[in-house]
C-alpha cells in the first residue's frame, strides 16, 4: 500500500482510463480488457510517453489465471469499488445506468440479500481492506 501500482486492470474505459494511465508506476502497464462506460477513450498521453508506461489489451484470463484473480480479490490485494449497490427489483434501473454510461466502478445487484454486506464472510478482512477502497465511487452518490 502507498505505492503506484506495477500493472493496472483497467475495465472501465472512458471513465477511468485517464486515472489508470496517471496511477501506474514509472515503467509501469495498463492492460485493458473491455470498456464498459465507453469505448472512445481520452487520456494525458504526457503520461504515458514521460513516464515509460505500456498499455497493453488482453481478453483476460483461461481457468487457472482467473482462478488467481478472483484470489486477489478474496485476500483483498485488488479491490472492486462499486458505484451503486440495487436492490433486484430496480436490476432494470442498474442496466440503464450502465448502458448510459452513468457509473463508475462497478455496480452491483442485491440478488438474496435484503441488504448491503450480509455476504461478507470475513469482517476482519473487509475491515483491513477498508470500506473507503470499496466505496470510493460513491462520492457522486452521497453529493446529490
Amino acid at each position: 500500500m502507498g505505492r503506484d501500482p506495477d500493472i493496472v486492470f483497467e475495465h472501465p474505459g472512458r471513465s477511468t482510463f485517464g486515472a489508470s494511465v496517471f496511477v501506474a508506476k514509472r515503467g509501469g502497464t495498463i492492460v485493458t480488457c473491455a470498456a464498459t462506460s465507453g469505448y472512445m477513450i481520452e487520456y494525458d498521453n504526457r503520461h504515458l510517453w514521460m513516464k515509460l508506461k505500456t498499455i497493453r489489451g488482453s481478453h483476460f484470463a483461461n481457468y487457472r489465471e482467473a482462478w488467481a484473480a478472483n484470489e486477489t480479490l478474496i485476500d483483498g490485494t485488488v479491490v472492486p469499488p462499486l458505484s451503486a449497490v440495487y436492490p433486484l427489483e430496480e436490476t432494470g434501473e442498474a442496466s440503464y445506468q450502465v448502458h448510459h454510461n452513468r457509473h463508475e466502478g462497478k455496480i452491483g445487484i442485491l440478488c438474496v440479500a435484503p441488504v448491503e454486506g450480509l455476504g461478507v464472510s470475513d469482517p476482519a478482512r473487509r475491515a483491513v481492506v477498508g470500506e473507503d477502497r470499496l466505496t470510493i465511487f460513491r462520492r457522486h452518490e452521497e453529493a446529490s
